[in-house]
């Protein structure tokens, strides 16, 4: 093989591998955001945005655990709402990364499918770039489709226990953690038609469908807990 195929090589993969920290797409505004959305641009791409209403709806779980937090008579119970504020921050920064990391998933495949192809070591170079590049782009909404679904177990408790006056936000907190977790899931299920590894598909899918029939089932229970709780 040349030192240019060598060299080329060489930087799919590290452009494959290493996790870009710049989050152009988590850092814009909400305006931007839409924009970029809206325009002839693949990126975001409906991953990204199922992360981004992946960290919304944890946000709403995380406001009444703050709310929780601060009401004076729960003094005594301070810890618990503080222990429950500390992991929304954390699933709603992980769906954030995973905003561009979709982005940058969407990115690597479309890159892999346009190198060159007049050779057969830039063939087999090009077919192993959309191997990966896809395998990538399989495994990022998959992510955005875990974090979301836990999302709910703080959803679930703040319904439970939660402040009542705000307790509304997790029903519809619980109601974008499902448009995550199925929006997410439709990309993981468009993917695969670029990926030959046949075992790992079908596990990821299987394991898919399960965390979104769970978190239909855990969205419909938070819904008539809310709903039974403030008499809807």
């Amino acid at each position: 093989m040349s030192w240019h195929l060598l060299n080329r090589k060489k930087k799919i993969i590290e452009y494959m591998l290493v996790n870009n920290t710049g989050c152009k797409l988590a850092n814009s505004s909400l305006n931007d955001f839409a924009n970029e959305a809206a325009s002839e641009s693949p990126a975001p791409g409906g991953g990204s945005v199922a992360a981004y209403i992946g960290a919304l709806c944890v946000s709403f779980a995380t406001m009444v655990a703050n709310l929780s937090a601060h009401k004076k008579v729960w003094e005594p119970r301070w810890k618990e709402f503080g222990d429950w504020v500390e992991k929304g921050h954390q699933y709603k920064n992980e769906l954030l990364k995973l905003v561009d990391a979709d982005t940058k998933a969407s990115n690597l495949v479309i890159y892999a499918l346009a190198l060159p192809k007049s050779s057969e070591e830039e063939k087999s170079l090009r077919t192993k770039a959309i191997e990966g590049a896809t395998k990538y782009a399989i495994e990022i909404p998959f992510k955005v489709m875990q974090t979301a679904h836990t999302n709910l177990h703080v959803i679930k408790a703040m319904g439970q226990t939660g402040n009542p006056n705000s307790i509304f936000y997790a029903s519809v907190g619980a109601q974008y953690a499902r448009s995550a977790v199925m929006g997410a899931f439709m990309y993981v299920r468009i993917n695969p038609a670029g990926h030959h590894d046949k075992i790992f598909v079908e596990d990821i899918m299987a394991k898919g469908a399960a965390i979104q029939k769970e978190t239909i089932e855990l969205q419909t229970e938070i819904l008539k807990l809310v709903d039974d709780k403030i008499g809807l």
